[in-house]
């Protein structure tokens, strides 16, 4: 038994109920999403066979860079690009000025040289920024010379440093430079002792500071194919306004340990024994003998004659006489440059070299000092004043202090 509230279907479809068709649907789509869909894959795919068909050629990236800088820059605001070409500007201007710099340096370096008749170049130093407006203004703040070779006297070593201050010039266009006015100038003059040691090589002497005004010379001199040790002092002094001198003192020779010659005609120069050659006359009685039968040199030695003639007959008195203190003391004050003139056969008995016994008279004071003598003056000026000032000697040389005023330098 069926139920009241049981329907069945129908098997067909009412024809009085209306459906819509698909295939309208579609049609109705022709010009909308899809259709556009659709043509833009067929102008892709045109593209597509076009590129196919022309010839490849590679990328240009040069182009691109200089689309990519001018975009870059381009994004820069307008103060910015300002800022920025000031900056180049004034890096230009520097170099500008730098290069004239070196060589308004060098043209005066060059100058110098030639109107000073230097063996070097000096070296130039102008100060001060920027030197462009310095050289419109015809002056400049400081000028720094250094010349490093200057001959001086018998030491051509010499090097003089100067700093010129408020230098007027006198141009003729921006960079030629007629000559100069320099009414200032300070500086020094050194002599140094590495090059003096190095200039006064030959003779083997080296110098070295010995307070604030002497030098010490030591070293060895050949003398007669001797190489005497040599001993000196040389006081520094100023002469004048331009030059220094040296006054040379305590002068020795060491004839190794046999005699010490001092040039002079007192009292204690001249050739004297050594303390060494006075002891070995004590255990040499044949030397001590030929001495003491002298009688100018026994008159010298202060020695009674009847004591030389016991000392002369038994050697056990001589011993005893020759190392008395006071024999010892005399026979050190002898001075055997005398003896050599008349009795060279006793000196060489002695171990004496003829030759350098004729050839240590000739080593007066004078030429001994002309040998160690440091001086120099400076060269005169062709107009204003140039002084020296203030002479020291320091650990690396002679130093003095240099002023000038009212100079005039690169005019004919």
């Amino acid at each position: 038994m069926r139920s009241p509230h049981h329907i069945t279907a129908h098997p067909y479809p009412n024809p009085s109920l209306s459906y819509a068709n698909p295939y309208d649907e579609l049609g109705r789509l022709d010009d909308g999403p899809l259709d556009e869909f659709l043509r833009e894959d067929i102008r892709e795919e045109q593209d597509d066979a076009e590129a196919q068909d022309d010839p490849w050629a590679p990328p240009n990236h040069r182009r691109n860079s200089r689309r990519r800088r001018r975009g870059r820059f381009s994004g820069l605001p307008l103060a910015m690009k300002a800022v920025v070409g000031l900056v180049v500007l004034a890096a230009f201007l520097t170099l500008a000025d730098r290069w004239a710099l070196l060589y308004a340096e060098r043209r005066a370096a060059d100058t110098l040289k030639s109107r000073l008749h230097l063996t070097a170049a000096p070296e130039v130093e102008i100060d001060g920024f920027p030197f462009l407006t310095q050289l419109a203004d015809e002056r400049l703040d400081s000028v720094k010379v250094t010349v490093p070779d200057v001959a001086a006297a018998r030491v051509s070593l010499a090097q003089v440093t100067a700093t010129a201050r408020d230098v007027r010039l006198d141009t003729d266009g921006a960079l030629s430079v007629r000559g100069a006015d320099v009414p200032r100038l300070e500086g020094d003059v050194l002599l140094s002792f590495a090059d003096l040691n190095r200039e006064l090589g030959a003779s083997q002497v080296t110098f070295t500071g010995e307070g604030h005004d002497r030098v010490r010379a030591r070293g060895t001199l050949p003398v007669a194919g001797h190489n005497l040790r040599l001993r000196a002092e040389a006081q520094i002094l100023r002469e004048g306004d331009n030059g220094i001198a040296t006054h040379i003192g305590g002068m020795r020779l060491d004839i190794g340990d046999l005699a010490t010659y001092r040039p002079g005609a007192h009292t204690s120069e001249g050739l004297h024994l050594s303390r060494q050659s006075v002891d070995r006359l004590a255990r040499e009685a044949r030397k001590a003998k030929a001495l003491l039968s002298i009688p100018s040199v026994v008159r010298r030695l202060g020695v009674p004659d009847s004591v030389v003639r016991e000392a002369l007959r038994n050697e056990s008195k001589l011993s005893d006489l020759t190392g008395t203190p006071h024999f010892i003391r005399q026979a050190m004050r002898l001075n055997l440059i005398d003896l050599a003139l008349d009795h060279p056969q006793i000196l060489k008995l002695l171990g004496f070299d003829p030759a350098l016994l004729d050839a240590l008279p000739r080593l007066t004071r004078p030429v001994l000092a002309d040998q160690l003598s440091l001086g120099f003056r400076l060269p005169e000026p062709p107009s204003g004043q140039l002084r020296l000032r203030d002479v020291r000697v320091e650990k690396d040389g002679i130093r003095v202090r240099l002023e000038g005023a009212d100079l005039a330098v690169g005019r004919k």
